[in-house]
């Protein structure tokens, strides 16, 4: 991969003036089988382009002769107020786009000012994130032990100052993802991985045990039905994380955005809501959100800056979102987003086609273009 790292956010606003841009050069420096680790989907990808299709079978319903000279993008996630309403969610394997990992995710989450998820399964470990930054910090956790298993790992969090615990749920097997399969590639971590009985293993009764234990609060993610989100509920889970794993676990599911009200409906405000799948652009932020999420996880986009340019790669790529989604608030006729809800939005037929990158049409990616999107190193 070549990163030109000494770059700064400053003098990325001329180089990256769209998103586009940022995806092009993200392409550009990353060889095929890490590309493919990056944008792939589970089997036959059905899961991974209904996020897309979902999202563009949304239109907006925008209100007119309304004051929106003064617009406020901000919002807040567990009691904390953030830039925007954008966590960066937690990605398995984020040494593959940037040397630091997840302690550059970390510095551009505390220099933008939105929360970092940080996943169990990447590169350096949360006390080694901890000290690269002061940020509004999550931990996501693959159960690969047992009970005082989870315990260590819960205090090593609170030692260090994360702010909330996430257990992904949607994970009891792992998928087939024949992109990696075809081009041989497995990430360091499942070489070295061991325990994967207990992430199957894993029951509402765990979920139980752990709230009756700690006093961190407890996200789920990879909640797909209402049904799951009630009993969530009842079993006392402070937010719960709507996510089909970027269309990498299940193939056949539901677009995330589709899910989406349905969980909103059956939680009745008890709980707040994360939601994650496809999200690339502010637009796409701000349907979220109308539709009843406090917070909208970025995980293959924040992937993108990365790759293209660093941390700072990554503070262009919010900066970017934060211009789209003001401007999407102006042109709805809303000045905050507290103001948005379902009568902003309306069912659809989709202009784009389903790629994972189908939110840039400037790269033409369904046939993945060679000239736009660049040949694999």
């Amino acid at each position: 991969m070549s990163v030109t790292r000494d770059l700064t956010t400053s003098n990325l606003q001329d180089r990256f003036q769209t998103l586009h841009e940022v995806v092009r050069a993200a392409r550009l420096n990353l060889p095929r089988d890490a590309w493919d680790y990056l944008v792939g989907g589970a089997e036959t990808e059905t899961t991974l382009r209904r996020n897309r299709q979902a999202l563009d079978s949304i239109a907006f319903r925008p209100r007119v002769l309304r004051n929106v000279s003064k617009i406020d993008g901000t919002s807040q996630l567990l009691g904390r107020r953030t830039r925007i309403p954008v966590m960066l969610a937690p990605i398995g394997g984020l040494e593959s786009f940037d040397p630091g990992g997840g302690a550059t995710v970390a510095k551009a989450s505390e220099e933008f000012g939105v929360a970092q998820m940080l996943s169990s399964v990447c590169h350096p470990g949360l006390e080694a994130v901890a000290a690269a930054a002061t940020n509004f910090r999550i931990f996501q956790l693959y159960v690969r032990g047992d009970d005082a298993w989870v315990d260590q790992h819960v205090k090593r969090a609170l030692d260090h100052g994360y702010a909330a615990f996430c257990l992904t749920v949607d994970a009891a097997v792992y998928s087939r993802r024949e992109r990696d399969l075809a081009n041989r590639f497995t990430k360091p971590w499942r070489t070295r991985a061991t325990g994967f009985h207990f992430q199957a293993g894993l029951t509402w009764d765990h979920v139980k045990r752990f709230k009756d234990t700690h006093t961190i609060p407890l996200i789920l993610k990879g909640i797909a039905t209402a049904e799951d989100a009630v009993i969530a509920c009842e079993h006392g889970v402070d937010v719960i994380y709507v996510s089909n794993h970027g269309g990498r676990q299940l193939d056949h599911g539901r677009g995330a955005i589709d899910i989406l009200p349905e969980v909103v409906a059956a939680v009745g405000g008890k709980v707040e809501i994360i939601v994650d799948g496809g999200f690339m652009r502010g637009t796409d932020v701000l349907k979220a959100i109308a539709l009843g999420a406090q917070a909208v996880g970025i995980g293959r986009l924040g992937c993108f800056g990365l790759a293209a340019a660093g941390r700072p790669g990554l503070v262009r790529v919010l900066e970017l979102l934060e211009d789209e989604i003001k401007i999407g608030l102006g042109l709805l006729g809303v000045d905050r987003l507290a103001a948005l809800d379902g009568s902003y939005v309306h069912a659809a037929t989709p202009a784009h086609g389903g790629h994972v990158t189908g939110a840039f049409p400037l790269l033409n990616p369904d046939d993945e273009s060679e000239s736009l999107l660049g040949s694999a190193p």
